[in-house]
This record gives C-alpha cells, sequence and structure tokens, in this order.
C-alpha cells in the first residue's frame, strides 16, 4: 500500500522550496503528496521578496478537509509563519497524535529572510515541538529554539540535540552544515542514544530548500514504515544524489534548487 504523507508549509513559486520540494520529495521517496498551505511567498533563487499569510482558521480548515477523508500515514510541518498559524496547527493535529510528525523549524530563508516571526518561536517549542516525532533543525535554529550560542563542536550538537528532547521530542536530527571544516556531519539524536552520519561537503550553490527536502522525505521514510536511523539513512542518501546532480538543472541565477527526480531523468543518463 503506498503511504500519503501531508505536508503543511508554505509556497515556493520558484519550486525549489516549501510546498513544492515538498510535493516532490515525498513522490520521489515513494508516497503520496498532499498539501495544507501556511502561506504564499514571492521569492526566486536570489530570495524572497514578499508573504502573503493563509488565515489561520483556513489552515485549520485545510488539514481538516484532508483528515475527514484521507488516511495520513505521516506529517511534514514546514513554515508556520507566526503564532496564530502554530496554534492552528496544533489544534488542528491534535486529535491526530498517533500519526508520525517531521518538525522542520523553518526561520530563515537561504537567501535571509525571516521566515518566522518572533512570537511564534515560543509556540513551536512549547506546543509544536512535544507533539514531533521527529525535528529537523540546522544549527542555528537549534540555538535559536534553545536561547544559546550556535554549536561549534560535535559535543555542542549532541547537547544541544538532547536539550531539545528535554522539551518533548522523541528524536532530533542536528544538521552540521554550519559546522567549520570540510565534512557536513549530522547527529540523530534521543535521550539515550547517538547516531553519526558522515559526509563531505558539496561544493555548490544549488542547495536551495534542502532542509524541506530532508524533512520530507523523512516523512515519506517513517510514513513507509521505516525507524527514526533507517528512515535518516534513506533520506539523506536521497538528499545527497539530489545535490550532487543539481548541475543538470538550470533554474534561476542564485541558489538553485537540488535535482529531486535525479534517480528519474537526468542528463547524465
Amino acid at each position: 500500500m503506498i503511504p500519503n504523507v501531508l505536508s503543511i508549509a508554505g509556497s515556493d513559486p520558484s519550486g525549489g522550496a516549501g510546498i513544492q520540494a515538498d510535493i516532490k520529495a515525498i513522490s520521489a521517496n515513494g508516497a503520496f503528496a498532499m498539501a495544507a498551505l501556511t502561506a504564499l511567498t514571492a521569492q526566486n533563487t536570489q530570495g524572497v521578496t514578499g508573504i502573503h499569510l493563509v488565515p489561520p482558521e483556513f489552515v485549520k480548515d485545510q488539514i481538516a478537509a484532508i483528515f475527514a477523508d484521507i488516511r495520513v500515514d505521516a506529517i511534514k510541518i514546514g513554515m508556520i509563519a507566526n503564532a496564530d498559524i502554530a496554534v492552528a496547527v496544533a489544534q488542528a493535529l491534535e486529535p491526530h497524535a498517533t500519526i508520525p510528525i517531521v518538525l522542520d523549524p523553518v526561520m530563515i530563508a537561504k537567501g535571509g529572510a525571516a521566515l518566522l516571526q518572533p512570537d511564534a518561536v515560543q509556540v513551536l517549542r512549547d506546543v509544536l515541538l512535544p507533539m514531533a516525532t521527529l525535528m529537523t533543525p540546522n544549527l542555528p535554529e537549534a540555538a535559536h529554539l534553545l536561547g544559546c550560542d550556535i554549536a561549534e563542536t560535535r559535543d555542542d550538537m549532541v547537547g544541544q540535540g538532547r536539550a531539545l528532547c528535554a522539551l518533548g521530542v522523541e528524536t532530533v536530527l542536528m544538521k552540521g552544515g554550519h559546522l567549520d571544516g570540510p565534512e557536513s556531519p549530522d547527529c540523530l539524536v534521543t535521550t539515550d542514544t547517538v547516531t553519526w552520519y558522515e559526509a563531505g561537503r558539496t561544493q555548490t550553490q544549488n542547495t536551495h530548500g534542502t532542509g524541506c527536502t530532508l524533512s520530507s522525505a523523512l516523512a515519506a521514510q517513517l510514513a513507509k514504515g521505516l525507524g527514526p536511523e533507517a528512515a535518516t539513512a534513506a533520506a539523506k542518501s536521497y538528499v545527497a544524489r539530489a545535490i550532487a546532480q543539481a548541475g543538470d538543472l538550470s533554474v534561476g541565477t542564485g541558489h538553485g534548487p537540488t535535482h529531486h527526480f535525479a534517480a528519474h531523468y537526468s542528463t547524465r543518463g
């Protein structure tokens, strides 16, 4: 049976991030993708020039419509924009607590634009985070949620991952792309365990939407029945290939997108 995955996030009209990236990543990872929009953005590979928020009640209506008719096997939460939308999402998902939730705390766009208003940070930390099965912060996001300095070492990453677990999330994937050096290690942290995923740093500017893509691939893999460690390995392998073959695309002049369907079509034959 093909699983169904619901993404709750904002729209990127350039197709590299947000809902558009989520749908591609979920589909490429073998699940049926559904989407409830929290915001419309005006953006391209060079940056975000405008944000139009969806009314919170309509966000709830979208989610309710899905659950009224369709089985949902996993949920990905991305851009929530403000506190009212965050509360609306939490209220809509509260009756469905047994479904795996991947929370990607989208705060800042690749070009530097703020995608999460300050009043939403506390709601994300106090309400949505405890509902999540797996959270995927990069190092600045983790530090912002915890009110501490950005992790600079592997020990810092583990410590901050465990601090986030103490706030209620089951598992945290600390993304180490902001560490200095040639390596880009990630660690999957629970209260009791740490699993490292080693990777070299790929020199490319085609990284628009990598966080959206990874969290959506994770949701699809969890929906297929994999545990967090195996799901993370599969999702990271998928994203690594999408980045490695992003040069096959010709999209924009800034931070280009990853190649979500590299396994399905490519200029490399």
